[in-house]
């Protein structure tokens, strides 16, 4: 079923033109943007802080029209084209929303789920490489738009790459010195390696973004292990199993707090706390939050852009402690 937007472009209740940074008035980019299914229901804190923090940076993202699941996994069989026009479907709303706007809007439509990024490039890469399977498809879709091939697909923290991390730095109104942050990538933001936003075995953007907002970065080799996926589904144990060593390695190591780019990660590891705690009694929670959640607090936004209230995890007592957020 194709989700209905309230709005066409929808900006944080945190924020209003009026409370924006000079700075961010002018040089600002507008791109489309595809949230995904999560994000408009368990995962909306990561919408909320994602708008609310790129608002700031100048970066204005435009929700896509009738947008769809992105068909969230990418079938393995080369010949299996109906696995594909899900994903591009939501390519040629993008195609077609460029098409009819009369501004200046980049041909990249950004993601913030590492799952809905992995499935879009997967579909735009293979469609570019076959074109008998992209004209197949495209008479297929008889009452879409023929696909042309020229959408790229960016995740948002490549995007935040490519301007500066200073450019962020230069936003941190709430430093999150002596906070320890690691970060997580798990599968689908990194592999395969012609999908991924960085290097799969030594990636550090995240590790830049968390220098950036002036927190200190606790590495861990579990950061690329899997989570599980939806494992979780029907074997939720097993999963457990995944989160106890993935979040204890980081607490080994000194980390305070997980950030990742994923609902279903976060799910895994943050709502499978309890399930830990169930195998191993003597586990203490660790928060996990969005990357964007993180940076939202390193800007001093507000609690309508944190939406820490949908975490598992309430990161609300260890940022007090440490004084990073205003006691409620």
């Amino acid at each position: 079923m194709t989700p209905t937007t309230q709005d066409e472009k929808r900006r944080s209740p945190a924020l209003d033109d009026s409370s924006q940074p000079l700075s961010t008035q002018s040089s600002r980019s507008t791109f489309p943007y595809y949230p995904g299914c999560t994000l408009k229901t368990t995962a909306q804190n990561f919408e909320d802080s994602a708008l609310a923090t790129t608002a700031i940076l100048g970066i204005d993202l435009v929700e896509i029209p009738r947008w769809n699941c992105c068909g969230v996994v990418s079938s393995l069989v080369e010949n299996d084209r109906m696995h594909h026009v899900a994903p591009l479907r939501n390519i040629i709303r993008t195609q077609d929303m460029i098409a009819e706007r009369d501004d200046e809007i980049e041909s990249r439509l950004v993601t913030l789920c590492s799952m809905c990024t992995n499935t879009l490039r997967r579909t735009n890469l293979f469609l570019r490489q076959n074109p008998e399977d992209l004209e197949a498809i495209n008479d297929y879709m008889s009452l879409e738009n023929n696909y042309e091939g020229d959408i790229e697909i960016v995740h948002l923290l490549e995007i935040l790459r490519e301007r500066g991390f200073d450019a962020v730095a230069d936003k941190v109104s709430n430093s999150l010195e002596g906070l320890k942050v690691a970060p997580y990538y798990g599968c689908m933001l990194l592999r395969p390696k012609d999908i991924g936003i960085d290097d799969p075995e030594n990636p550090t953007i995240q590790e830049d973004l968390i220098e950036a907002l002036r927190a200190t970065v606790i590495d861990t080799p579990y950061k690329k292990m899997c989570c599980g996926s939806y494992q979780t589904v029907q074997d939720r144990y097993a999963v457990a199993e995944l989160a106890y060593d993935i979040l204890t390695h980081a607490q080994r190591e000194g980390a305070e707090v997980i950030v990742t780019a994923c609902p279903l990660c976060a799910f895994n590891l943050d709502d499978r706390q309890k399930e830990v705690r169930e195998r191993y009694p003597e586990f203490k929670s660790i928060p996990v939050l969005y990357f964007t959640q993180l940076i939202a607090l390193a800007f001093g936004l507000g609690e309508d852009a944190l939406g820490f209230e949908l975490n598992s995890v309430d990161p609300r007592p260890l940022l007090m402690a440490k004084g990073l957020l205003a006691p409620r």
